[in-house]
């Protein structure tokens, strides 16, 4: 890249250039009053020597013709001539090369004085610039110097206004991209994890179906058998787009952004969530328990998601036909929401290891593994967390906290 001209250069330029057109208009101006000035004290010497001894002279005589008389000091000559009358009046001068003498002695000052003063202009010029662009050359180093932590080291001491301000710009632009960096990172290591978890529980399903195609292709079975087979091939590919299922749900709720939360009347999606359980499990009675509103901040249809996998679990897994769910205020900035069956419950041992993706309890009914991952993913982006304890009802309760008034958590 081609060099430019640094600004301290640049500055001390200017300056000089600026004092050299000052002082020429002021150099001018003081030759042009020194010749005055000069001209104006020569001619007051020139009055003070004209001397009149007598304010009247003798008659002259026909015989007296002019003469040239020498002046005393050798430095003039002055005609003397016969006067006419009783008063006369005498001039005397000086010579002009005293006048340009004195002249060029003072323009040579003033052109001596104007070097110097340009020289001197320069030098400040530079100084100066330099300490103005010193703060300049810190935030320059210290931007070369940035790492992986992204952030600018610069002292505050004899800088400006102008320097700090842009090293906060700066600084605000660094942790936006260390920001973007962090997210970056996160969903890759989430897409990572998705692509080998996912790859690890379909592998076994589609191996079955592969399996239960090819005895179709290669066997003549009876038609119970073939039956059979296709059934299985069925709740297979049922189980595959399940996992799928909640899969995407699990990226999306990665994704989210502090715009898609919004205000929520959680009784009102209490009772919404009930009654679209009673047409999904019609021999499972859901019942609200919240009677006055209440609301929160946050994603609607996370909080949804985690009302439905709730219920879908305690019914699929626990058996339960009876589901209670509750929410309310614990007074330090939370929401408890809780869901009570009266299914068979969880053991203790497995009621953290049931959070976890692709994990299942101990029953032997069939699903993804990711229903609870989901419940425990929401909770957390909505600043709380979630348990399995025992219910009153005589199965499981799941307890989720939200936070009232809270923004995304990091993604971990």
């Amino acid at each position: 890249m081609k060099r430019t001209i640094s600004l301290q250069t640049r500055v001390a330029i200017a300056c000089a250039s600026v004092a050299v057109l000052v002082i020429c208009a002021m150099a001018a101006v003081f030759v042009l009053v020194a010749k005055t000035d000069t001209g104006r004290q020569l001619d007051d010497i020139a009055r003070s020597l004209s001397v009149t001894t007598d304010d009247s002279v003798p008659e002259p005589t026909p015989s007296s013709p002019p003469r040239l008389v020498v002046l005393e000091d050798a430095s003039g000559y002055v005609w003397e001539l016969p006067a006419s009358g009783k008063e006369v009046a005498v001039t005397t001068a000086v010579p002009k090369s005293l006048v340009a003498q004195v002249v060029s002695q003072k323009t040579h000052r003033i052109l001596g004085a104007a070097v110097v003063a340009v020289l001197v202009a320069t030098v400040l010029g530079w100084w100066v610039a330099r300490r103005a662009v010193l703060p300049l050359r810190e935030l320059t180093t210290a931007t070369r110097d940035v790492g992986s932590k992204l952030q600018l080291e610069v002292s505050p001491r004899g800088g400006t206004t102008e320097t700090a301000e842009l090293a906060a710009a700066m600084n605000e632009m660094l942790d936006r991209i260390a920001e973007e960096r962090r997210t970056t990172a996160d969903t890759l290591s989430a897409a990572r994890d998705f692509a080998a978890t996912s790859a690890h529980e379909l592998r076994t399903p589609l191996t079955s179906m592969r399996t239960d195609l090819e005895v179709l292709c290669s066997l003549p079975l009876p038609e119970r058998d073939r039956t059979e087979i296709l059934h299985d091939v069925l709740n297979t590919q049922r189980v595959v787009e399940s996992t799928l299922s909640a899969l995407e749900c699990l990226a999306r709720g990665e994704m989210i952004t502090e715009s898609d939360w919004e205000e929520i009347d959680l009784d009102e999606l209490i009772d919404q969530v009930a009654e679209a359980a009673h047409r999904s499990h019609p021999g499972t009675k859901v019942a609200s328990l919240r009677a006055e509103p209440l609301y929160i901040r946050g994603l609607s249809a996370g909080i949804r998601l985690i009302l439905d996998n709730a219920i879908t679990n305690a019914v699929r897994h626990g058996g339960a036909t009876r589901i209670e769910i509750d929410a309310r205020p614990t007074g330090d900035g939370l929401i408890t929401v809780s869901a009570d069956d009266n299914g068979t419950g969880v053991p203790p041992l497995d009621r953290e290891r049931v959070f976890h993706r692709f994990v299942r309890g101990t029953t032997e009914t069939p699903g993804s593994g990711l229903g609870l991952a989901l419940i425990e993913q929401q909770a957390r982006l909505h600043g709380g967390s979630v348990r399995l304890t025992d219910s009153p009802l005589g199965g499981a309760r799941l307890e989720v906290t939200l936070a009232v008034r809270s923004a995304p958590s990091p993604r971990t």
